[in-house]
């Protein structure tokens, strides 16, 4: 690649140099953009600049949602939990016992959780067709079940209550948690 490159910047220096032009001439990048048809994006794939708001401080209180998870012996544990993450993450997070085998790729029903008001069941998305068939295998289905992988924090679910089955069916391996990462 940078032969390929000097050789297309070598035409125009020899020219230059043979006018008697001391400098080398300055090419428009569009000319050699079909090369790297995404090179003018390279700035912009991932921004490491945080908003006015998260530097200072403000508005933290405010990125997170307050989730209680009922375990199987009916005992709570209240966590926060940053918008846009997925209650299996929260869950593994906080040391609460909710499986997720497959981790989060909709491959299993380990993670189910079961919405305890339906106020909150109707304020998340439908689910996709993969989850409803991951949800068939779940053990103790319910009217409100959904897979703690699928259910994303948003500000709409601030006071969410999820309770955790007492058994789950992991058809890989039985008796295998893995460790989150």
């Amino acid at each position: 690649m940078p032969i390929t490159k000097f050789l297309r910047l070598g035409t125009p220096v020899i020219k230059g140099l043979t006018r008697g032009e001391a400098s080398i001439p300055r090419l428009p990048y569009t000319q050699f953009s079909h090369s790297r048809p995404l090179q003018h994006l390279k700035h912009h794939f991932f921004s490491s600049i945080a908003t006015d708001d998260a530097q200072e401080g403000v508005g933290e209180d405010k990125e997170k949602i307050s989730v209680t998870f009922v375990d199987k012996d009916g005992e709570e544990k209240q966590i926060k939990v940053p918008i846009g993450m997925s209650m299996l993450e929260a869950a593994h997070e906080n040391d609460i016992d909710l499986e997720g085998a497959c981790e989060a790729s909709l491959a299993c029903s380990t993670c189910h959780v079961i919405v305890m008001d339906m106020k909150y069941y109707n304020k998340l998305e439908d689910p996709t067709d993969e989850e409803n068939d991951m949800l068939d295998l779940a053990f103790g289905l319910t009217e409100t079940s959904r897979l703690g992988c699928q259910v994303i924090a948003a500000p709409e679910l601030d006071g969410i209550r999820l309770a955790i089955p007492a058994a789950t069916r992991n058809f890989a391996v039985d008796g295998y948690k893995p460790k989150p990462h």
